[in-house]
């Protein structure tokens, strides 16, 4: 951990750079999750994976499903650790309605983009989407490579 993450708290665990690539990104909210002891001992070990992650809106709660926590060699042996478990999130019932009213009537879906930790804490960090088509990322590839083009000819000059 760099110092500058030490000082404010946060460090980032692991982020879902593909939801960037899938999904144009709206709103962002911040959840807290609920853990089992291993699994926090892996994610201080930075053994966490969103790339397949998704989330579940039901009965008035959310659901990080398909997440993948690798448990460490030296978890405990009396338990048998599941890494794709679904996991519980902890939002505000204002937030889950406003989700849940998106998710509903706007056609929006709720994707994990990153994990971190905040104050001794993990939470996750998630986002209204909505899906991109084929040509939106043919779109966004083009802008990348031109951004990276532009810098490279600013550099030389």
């Amino acid at each position: 951990m760099s110092k500058k993450n030490q000082s404010s708290g946060q460090s980032t665990i692991a982020l879902n750079k593909k939801a960037k690539f899938d999904y144009f990104l709206t709103d962002r909210y911040e959840a807290g999750l609920v853990l089992e002891g291993w699994e926090v001992k892996a994610l201080r070990a930075g053994k966490a994976q969103l790339t397949d992650a998704h989330i579940l809106l039901k009965n008035g709660e959310a659901f990080m499903i398909g997440g993948q926590i690798s448990p460490l060699i030296q978890a405990s042996t009396h338990i048998r650790p599941d890494n794709t478990r679904i996991r519980k999130l902890l939002l505000n019932r204002r937030e889950i309605d406003q989700l849940v009213g998106a998710v509903e009537r706007k056609g929006y879906t709720v994707v994990p983009t990153a994990l971190y930790w905040k104050n001794g804490r993990a939470k996750l960090e998630i986002a209204l989407a909505q899906g991109k088509k084929e040509h939106d990322k043919r779109a966004t590839l083009k802008e990348r490579d031109w951004a990276r083009d532009k810098q490279r000819i600013l550099r030389t000059n």
